[in-house]
């Protein structure tokens, strides 16, 4: 059976950091490209950072850009978003992603974690 559980979500005021974990079992992590996605209420989920098998290559959007790395520990079967100089805007549910390089062979979704921004 295949589970991705995110975890280290909470709330932190507008500057502050979290890391998230993404921890997955039932499947050969180390084949699967890592996506972090958030959606916000109201909002569209959109794409916040992907990670390549063996970490060859790493993507951001510019909205996060220089404040979000995201990474990975094959031997942990764990990926991780560090998040820094975080905005009221980064308010969302983020959501961890495994996908395989060929992609109708594992597609997967964790359940959300709560990320709030606020004064």
């Amino acid at each position: 059976q295949v589970q991705l559980v995110e975890s280290g979500g909470g709330s932190v005021q507008p500057g502050g950091s979290l890391k998230l974990s993404c921890v997955a079992s039932g499947i050969t992590f180390r084949l699967y490209v890592i996506h972090w996605y958030r959606q916000a209420p109201g909002k569209e989920r959109e794409l916040v950072a992907s990670i390549s098998p063996s970490a060859v290559s790493t993507n951001y959007p510019d909205s996060v850009k220089g404040r979000f790395t995201i990474s990975r520990d094959d031997a942990k079967n764990e990926a991780y978003l560090t998040m820094n100089n975080l905005k009221p805007e980064d308010t969302a549910v983020y959501y961890c992603r495994a996908q395989q390089v060929i992609t109708r062979l594992g597609d997967y979704w964790g359940q959300g974690t709560q990320v709030t921004v606020s004064s």
